[in-house]
């Protein structure tokens, strides 16, 4: 039996059985845009982590919105490109407590786009490369969201560079 313990603008916690408490999150997507051994990325602040995190393109789905168009939107947004989307692969962003699923895709044959940030987004975009991203990470100088080191990592197989 699930039991809606709070419904909120972005999440719903719910209770299963009485015992398992699930927060019920939108899905979202990831966008990798790779150029050589680097990838574009954004640095911007997150309040639910208190600092300003470098990640790769990413954002809900938005009703009505397919998985390949929200990717379309989030990277016009955020990196002022479109492309080409090829679907690299899915991941639960925390399946210990939420449902929320990432679809992380590929944005190749780029060019520019335009599309206005979300309000209160400031968005810095900024090409890194792939190691030393993942180098900062496994040192702990640097902090990044999961689908992001998966990105990190996807690009640094597909150029032979294997950590």
């Amino acid at each position: 039996m699930r039991e809606v313990k709070f419904r909120g603008r972005l999440i719903t916690v719910a209770t299963l059985d009485g015992h398992w408490e699930v927060v019920e999150h939108p899905d979202a997507v990831a966008v990798l845009v790779a150029r050589g051994r680097e990838l574009l990325g954004v640095r911007q602040a997150r309040p639910a982590v208190g600092a300003a995190t470098w990640e790769i393109p990413a954002g809900l789905i938005e009703p009505g919105e397919s998985p390949a168009e929200a990717a379309a939107r989030e990277a016009a947004e955020e990196v002022h490109l479109a492309g080409e989307l090829v679907p690299v692969t899915r991941l639960y962003a925390s399946p210990g407590f939420t449902d929320e699923l990432c679809h992380l895709f590929e944005l190749t044959r780029t060019r520019q786009a335009r599309a206005d940030a979300d309000p209160g987004e400031h968005l810095v975009p900024e090409w890194r490369d792939a190691l030393e991203v993942w180098t900062a990470v496994a040192n702990g100088s640097e902090t990044t969201s999961g689908v992001t080191l998966l990105a990190v990592r996807h690009l640094l197989a597909r150029c032979g560079t294997f950590v």
